[in-house]
């Protein structure tokens, strides 16, 4: 594959916003560093993250990646109502990149009806018009870009945010491994002319995808690979995770037939993944494997949770644009979402 080869499927440039994903990352950490919001979580009872596709995923990210540290539960809520615990003792971040999603803002009147303390994160929009008419804090981050190609600002955002609030301790060193690997990670996968993520795409081509992984740290991951399969490359993906697709997905794999050959399994795997969910994934491979079409496990890098967690959430990026190229689908516009919205806006 050439660059020119991108440059015909992808006009508006979803190459260049993936490969720039570094310098979101640097970018976004200095904009969210000065940010102060004001509170703590002393006295607090939880942490919801509000939000919906693209500006929800770093959330997820965020609720993973500090579940074994953070000082409360964090719960992310895609929806237009918020779960019943919600209170003046919860803090809510209503994300939204556009700043205009209907159920994010459904959600924010629903905590400040509530008393709950909120934070805003957007680019602008009306959240941010509301939240500025309030008095209350609100980071806004760069726009113009498509919301799912925008992590690199939202979910720094968030993790930066949950340090500010005392959620989690910062960790300068986790921070700059990340950057670093993903640098270097950018140079790799921005080469066309062949990597491992073309490698996958290329497996993917004439398959349907289904991401396998463990529960915990590679919990959202796996969720960020299928949504970006789904909108980038508008390839219907599927997915689940160990232990518990060992208790029922597992019989979808009993018959092996031409259904089962046109799937492609990708395992996104973790050194810290549970021992017993280690075993299972050998396991289940030993057991199944053959009866895919392709199967292939792909390994986390780094020594931190952070870097580990993004260096498969930007392999899974390239994949996804990649597999669009390889389909000769557009990466960037998404139709479907456009012509929903557009009907609802009307009823």
């Amino acid at each position: 594959m050439r660059l020119e080869d991108i440059r015909r499927v992808d006009p508006q440039g979803m190459y260049d916003a993936i490969r720039d994903f570094p310098e979101q990352w640097r970018r976004g950490r200095e904009l969210a560093r000065d940010f102060d919001p004001g509170f703590t979580v002393e006295g607090k009872d939880h942490l919801v993250v509000a939000g919906m596709g693209g500006s929800a995923i770093g959330g997820d990210l965020l609720r993973t990646l500090v579940a074994d540290t953070a000082r409360l539960p964090v719960t992310v809520v895609r929806h237009y109502q918020l779960p019943g615990f919600v209170t003046e003792r919860s803090v809510v971040i209503a994300s939204s990149y556009s700043g205009n999603t209907e159920e994010t803002l459904a959600a924010f009147e629903e905590a400040r009806a509530r008393g709950a303390t909120v934070v805003c994160v957007a680019s602008g929009g009306e959240l941010l018009r509301r939240a500025r008419a309030e008095g209350l804090p609100y980071l806004q981050i760069p726009g113009g870009l498509q919301p799912r190609a925008a992590l690199g600002y939202s979910f720094t955002a968030l993790l930066t945010i949950a340090e500010h609030i005392g959620l989690v301790a910062p960790d300068e060193a986790a921070w700059n491994e990340t950057q670093e690997l993903l640098e270097q990670q950018s140079e790799v996968f921005g080469d066309p002319s062949g990597n491992d993520a073309l490698e996958l795409a290329e497996a993917l081509q004439d398959r349907l995808p289904f991401i396998y992984s463990g529960t915990g740290l590679m919990e959202a991951v796996n969720l960020r690979w299928r949504c970006q399969i789904q909108e980038n490359a508008k390839r219907l993906a599927s997915g689940n995770v160990y232990p518990e697709l060992n208790h029922n997905e597992i019989m979808g794999w009993e018959y092996p037939g031409p259904l089962h050959e046109m799937i492609g399994v990708i395992v996104l795997r973790d050194r810290e993944d549970h021992p017993r969910v280690q075993q299972r994934m050998e396991v289940t491979r030993e057991l199944i494997s053959d009866r895919a079409g392709y199967w292939a496990e792909v390994q986390s890098q780094g020594e931190s949770r952070l870097a580990r967690m993004m260096s498969l959430v930007n392999l899974g990026d390239w994949v996804s644009l990649y597999l669009a190229v390889l389909l000769g689908v557009d990466p960037t516009p998404v139709p479907l979402i456009g012509q929903l919205k557009e009907t609802l806006a009307r009823v």
